[in-house]
């Protein structure tokens, strides 16, 4: 079975459906509703059965977040799921959405740079899921469900984990659908469900294990990430900004500094022949060496 576009997919997704998440003030205090929740997901089948409850609320919380990391994507009766949305937009409106309208361009740190649509580029370090982008970019894998491993310090599991249970629910209708792994290079969008973005485009970068040999074919592969988020975002109107992490630089292990050299150049290109459409794109990093990969892009 080929891998599907965005027209196999959009309906089954409900893409153009807009979420409205609860009103984040909840009722009861945050630690109630955490309680609530883990015995709701203690209690479905599968779950390790010598999972004990702590009394700390920041372990409650990890408790919580790693039930739903690893639970498979299957429905949740409703009144779970307004829990979640509720302690989730509850969050974010504890740690702030950042707003990327407001937001200097490089253009500001480095004025003489050599890429002619650096005014439209923000390199920003912090937290991606508090950008309100109209689409942010999650580095998924191959099976593009989301990260299974319990609080693993990913990107694709802190995505999922902020955007709530919807979004491997989505994920899976796609590649349920498709019938196939997810190809190097391309990717998939959905909705944010309770991120600040409307969007999330899943990338599947290239890896590069340590100690091998970074060839051609995994610079194309990296590039050819960027350019599938961009024609896809390219095909939604209302996608005007768009927030690139630093793909492949984490686990799978692409150089940093030759990941941000393709990462700026092949947006740059993009942007040359797609003069007029997408209004900013922002460069996520996480760490401050990452920061200064990209400044030295931007500055040499």
């Amino acid at each position: 079975m080929p891998q599907l576009l965005l027209k196999d997919y959009a309906s089954l997704i409900k893409l153009t459906e807009t979420f409205i998440p609860p009103f984040p003030i909840m009722e009861s205090n945050p630690e109630n509703m955490i309680d609530d929740l883990i015995n709701a997901l203690l209690r479905e089948p599968n779950v390790p059965s010598d999972v004990e409850i702590p009394s700390d609320y920041n372990a409650k919380r990890s408790l919580l977040r790693a039930l739903l990391n690893i639970r498979a994507p299957k429905p949740l009766n409703d009144e779970i799921v307004e829990k979640i949305d509720s302690l989730l937009q509850w969050e974010l409106n504890e740690k702030g959405t950042v707003d990327v309208v407001k937001l200097e361009s490089v253009v500001s740190r480095a004025p003489a740079n050599p890429f002619s649509q650096s005014g439209k580029f923000i390199l920003w370090q912090g937290d991606i899921t508090r950008l309100n982008a109209d689409a942010i970019v999650n580095a998924a894998n191959k099976q593009m469900l989301g990260c299974f491993q319990p609080l693993h310090a990913c990107i694709d599991n802190a995505i999922h984990s902020a955007a709530g249970p919807q979004l491997r629910g989505d994920c899976e209708l796609i590649m349920s659908s498709q019938g196939e792994l997810e190809e190097m290079g391309n990717a998939k969008i959905t909705r944010a469900y309770n991120l600040p973005s409307h969007y999330v485009l899943h990338t599947v970068g290239p890896i590069v294990p340590k100690g091998t040999t970074l060839t051609n074919q995994k610079r194309d592969e990296l590039a050819s990430c960027y350019i599938s988020c961009l024609q896809l975002a390219n095909e939604i109107e209302d996608i005007k900004t768009i927030a690139f992490c630093a793909i492949s630089t984490g686990v799978f292990g692409f150089p940093k500094t030759e990941a941000a050299h393709i990462a700026v150049k092949t947006v740059n290109q993009w942007l040359l022949d797609h003069p007029n459409r997408i209004e900013k794109i922002i460069f996520n990093v996480f760490s401050k060496e990452d920061y200064n990969e990209y400044l030295n892009v931007f500055t040499q």
